[in-house]
């Protein structure tokens, strides 16, 4: 079970957990034991609110396929059960930073003090390229 910040509990029927060979050097132990993990979690059949997952989906995360999984893949340690742990690790922060909602921007106008000084520095300029012309003799 993984508790979030905001109070959200995933459960651990959301997680689907395979244990994988790692990869690299590592002698004969990592030709025999199934160290590193991949863990899964679906975002649509999870039991988190709607907003939630709306907001996890739109996170441009090579994480996140098409299909709205998220994919973790931990083989950083020695052990199966402390690779768990860091894709869990892992996971709650991928979760923690969607659960923040966006501020809502308020529309603005430019102030009218703003809005003179925008026109006058494009007149400046303005006169400033029309200066570099090349002189052309009266005909």
């Amino acid at each position: 079970m993984l508790q979030l910040s905001t109070g959200h509990i995933i459960k651990e029927s959301d997680v689907s957990w395979q244990a994988v060979r790692s990869q690299g050097a590592g002698g004969q132990n990592v030709n025999k034991v199934a160290t590193a993990v991949h863990l899964r979690f679906d975002i649509k059949n999870s039991s988190l609110p709607d907003d939630f997952k709306q907001r996890l989906m739109r996170k441009a995360d090579k994480r996140i396929t098409k299909d709205g999984v998220i994919v973790i893949k931990s083989q950083s340690h020695r052990t199966q059960e402390a690779n768990r742990q860091a894709a869990l690790q892992r996971l709650q922060e991928i979760l923690e930073a969607a659960a923040i909602r966006p501020k809502k921007r308020i529309a603005t106008r430019p102030t009218k003090s703003s809005q003179r000084k925008r026109l006058e520095q494009k007149s400046q300029r303005s006169q400033t390229k029309s200066l570099r012309k090349a002189i052309r003799p009266d005909d």
